[in-house]
């Protein structure tokens, strides 16, 4: 199936705690079905000392579920994604406003 979410799309979180916050894919795990939202779903973990890092308690955006996850079209509302054919190519579309994405 077509990946509906890619990396740099943006997003708003619709349920947990960081509900209505919006931001960009950094990274995304298709099979595992998760996304790193930049800045979201901070967790603290505790890094041992390295020659090359410092060590000690550093905040990391941990992975959030595709499905609590919803890209934001042109107005900045949340929509569902669509595909359909352009021509000869399939493209994905915002469903709440019909633009191509």
């Amino acid at each position: 199936m077509a990946a509906k979410l890619k990396k740099g799309d943006k997003v708003v979180v619709l349920t947990g705690k960081d509900k209505g916050k919006e931001g960009e894919i950094t990274s995304l795990d298709p099979k595992a079905g998760k996304a790193i939202v930049d800045g979201l779903n901070i967790a603290i973990r505790h890094v041992k000392q390295s020659q090359n890092a410092q060590g000690g308690r550093q905040p990391q955006a941990m992975p959030i579920q595709l499905s609590n996850l919803a890209l934001l079209d042109a107005n900045g509302k949340a929509t569902r994604v669509g595909f359909k054919m352009d021509g000869d190519k399939k493209v994905r579309y915002a469903k709440t406003t019909g633009d191509v994405i």
